[in-house]
């Protein structure tokens, strides 16, 4: 990991690959030599605040610096996929192309050594069984989708994707559903993959396969681009990980006040697998994502509006 002063960045211009973390004042960062720098980096830090989609703002850049060494030092695969997806996937392009790419990606980090390690401290886990993982109802036009794994914090298990493939197909197929509403039932909204079934797939090319020819994230881009605000995500208390991967294809996201959202998966030795190198950088860029990712801090909904990854908070 590269830190650059951008009160004194280097002359010349940045190297193609490589994870860069700019520190820097607002006046540092609107100077014209950091330019290159702030626009490359793999996002940048500054203690004050900003509106510019690449950089962060922290309570202490040194600090933080210190804290993003330790976590890269401890997964250094991870955090050097995750800058590289991030830098080779065009959010405005078809989510395809993007979703197979992060697919790919996340099928490499589950062959290598820091997943395997994660899963050697996790231990054997199952996964229970808990019936009806996806409700669906219509109601007129409008088709309530919501996870029910109450139990897990709706964590995302197989038997959730399935049925939630089976409940996005009708919005799909049927041209009357003019409104789909995505939330959860229970304390939380989704807490991302359920943790007891990772590393079940022993081979990761036929995971790949199944991640992206069974792709809620691609039905649901799917829908926005025909429903736009109508396709819609209501979420609350734990938004993480492939939850929030999900809900951020969504035309409009509403966030109850007490959401946490993150991306957490570079703990496990992994990047986001659910099409959020795709969903969540159209929404905040690749900047804030790499930083969520890397740092594996969550932010509230208020901050989550303002970077635009919500569209609204819900008070009540």
């Amino acid at each position: 990991m590269l830190v650059i002063d951008l009160g004194d960045p280097p002359t010349g211009s940045p190297a193609p690959t490589g994870v860069v973390v700019a520190v820097g004042s607002t006046a540092d960062i609107a100077s014209p030599a950091a330019q290159p720098w702030v626009e490359h980096a793999t996002f940048a830090l500054t203690e004050d605040k900003v509106s510019d989609r690449r950089v962060i703002t922290v309570a202490s850049a040194a600090a933080a610096v210190t804290e993003l060494t330790t976590r890269f030092e401890m997964w250094p695969q991870a955090a050097t996929v995750c800058d590289e997806v991030l830098r080779s996937v065009d959010p405005a392009a078809p989510a395809l192309a993007g979703v197979i790419t992060e697919s790919l990606a996340y099928s490499t980090l589950q062959s290598g050594g820091e997943f395997a390690a994660w899963l050697q401290q996790r231990g054997p886990a199952t996964a229970p069984v808990l019936p009806d993982p996806v409700v669906a109802e219509r109601d007129g036009d409008t088709l309530h989708i919501r996870f029910n794994r109450q139990a897990r914090h709706n964590a995302f298990s197989n038997d959730a994707r399935a049925a939630l493939l089976e409940a996005l197909d009708i919005a799909r197929h049927d041209p009357s559903v003019d409104e789909v509403i995505l939330s959860g039932n229970g304390p939380s909204f989704c807490s991302g993959g359920d943790l007891a079934e990772f590393g079940s797939f022993t081979d990761p090319a036929s995971a790949h396969i199944a991640r992206v020819r069974h792709s809620p994230a691609l039905i649901l881009d799917e829908l926005t681009a025909r429903l736009g605000m109508r396709c819609r995500a209501r979420v609350h208390g734990q938004v993480l990980g492939s939850g929030l991967e999900m809900a951020a294809f969504c035309g409009w996201v509403e966030a109850h006040r007490d959401s946490v959202l993150g991306l957490p998966e570079m703990s496990l030795g992994l990047i986001p697998g659910a099409g959020g190198t795709v969903s969540v950088p159209r929404r905040i860029g690749r900047w804030r994502t790499a930083y969520l990712v890397m740092s594996g801090r969550t932010i509230d909904a208020r901050t989550a509006l303002d970077w635009g990854l919500v569209d609204a908070i819900e008070l009540a």
